[in-house]
């Protein structure tokens, strides 16, 4: 198999904390990087766990529509800024964080109080404008998830009617793009393709981190398909019941019965439930009689047989 290799040729993170990264992969065989770079794109972009804002809670307030005395923006607006909050969770539980501002104050991201569970990325993002003579108190919830969650109007905890939900965005990597280029890089001049991808996160996770998670997650999938081995099952015969073991001695037929079945190559019960009544009076010197009384002896042991073969 041809051997690749990765190459990073480009790190930046922006003002606002998010990190982009540009990655070399090749050389490639052809049509591999489209390959590749497909099935990392659909990870990278809906398959990696994050952070996000799920609920707030105001004090004194009840719902979006409301105003905060003294807040020059209203909740709606609110929600918005905190639903943009850059957080990174390391706890698979609920965590809230709080924050009590007295005005006048810019309320920014940075003046939530988390468990050390927590990390804001951009500490510096506003969340509200409190005037003086005012306060504003706030608590905010976050979890860990993948993908896109909206809120369930149905399943909201009607108990607590002050908690705002809001529609959840788990995604840390909010971009990628990714190029073909071929080049000629085997013996002979052959050509081979390079994966270029452009990978930009919301910067709680590096770019690199989210290549190798991504690829991980992968494996992890592939893996199986790797080892699997088809066994040809083979058909279990069925156990022969009790009666049908019995031997053809035990039946007491008539002499005459008995030797045309032993010429026959009939010994036991269960060969005979091979034969219909019509393959009985086909043996030689066998006839309704004889068919008869074994008729008889089998239904004393509760076995019967057809009257003819195409009823078998």
């Amino acid at each position: 198999m041809l051997q690749y290799q990765i190459d990073r040729i480009d790190h930046q993170v922006s003002e606002d904390r998010a990190q982009s990264g540009v990655f070399l992969i090749g050389p490639l065989e052809r049509g591999q990087a489209t390959t590749l770079g497909n099935a990392l794109r659909r990870v990278l972009m809906g398959g990696l766990e994050g952070s996000a804002v799920t609920a707030i809670r105001i004090a004194g307030v009840n719902h979006e529509y409301a105003t905060v005395p003294g807040v020059r923006e209203d909740v709606l607006d609110i929600l918005l800024n905190c639903k943009e909050l850059t957080v990174n969770s390391r706890s698979g539980e609920l965590e809230i964080g709080r924050l009590v501002v007295a005005g006048p104050a810019e309320v920014k991201a940075g003046d939530l109080q988390f468990s050390s569970q927590v990390q804001i990325i951009d500490s510096d993002r506003p969340i509200a404008t409190v005037a003086d003579g005012h306060s504003l108190e706030l608590e905010v919830h976050v979890e860990r998830g993948v993908g896109y969650r909206p809120v369930d109007r149905h399943n909201e905890d009607t108990s607590a009617i002050d908690l705002l939900q809001i529609d959840a965005v788990f995604m840390p990597v909010t971009r990628v793009n990714f190029s073909i280029d071929e080049t000629a890089v085997a013996e002979g001049g052959s050509a081979r393709e390079r994966l270029r991808m452009e990978i930009i996160t919301d910067g709680s996770i590096t770019p690199d981190d989210a290549l190798a998670q991504t690829a991980n997650q992968l494996i992890e999938l592939f893996q199986p398909l790797a080892t699997v081995t088809l066994v040809e099952e083979t058909p279990v015969e069925p156990e022969p019941s009790a009666e049908a073991q019995i031997p053809l001695e035990e039946l007491n037929l008539s002499v005459r019965a008995y030797n045309c079945l032993k010429r026959a190559q009939v010994n036991s019960v269960s060969d005979l439930m091979g034969f219909s009544y019509e393959d009985l009076l086909e043996i030689k010197n066998f006839g309704s009689k004889s068919a008869d009384e074994v008729i008889e002896a089998l239904e004393r042991i509760g076995i019967s047989i057809p009257q003819s073969r195409t009823s078998a």
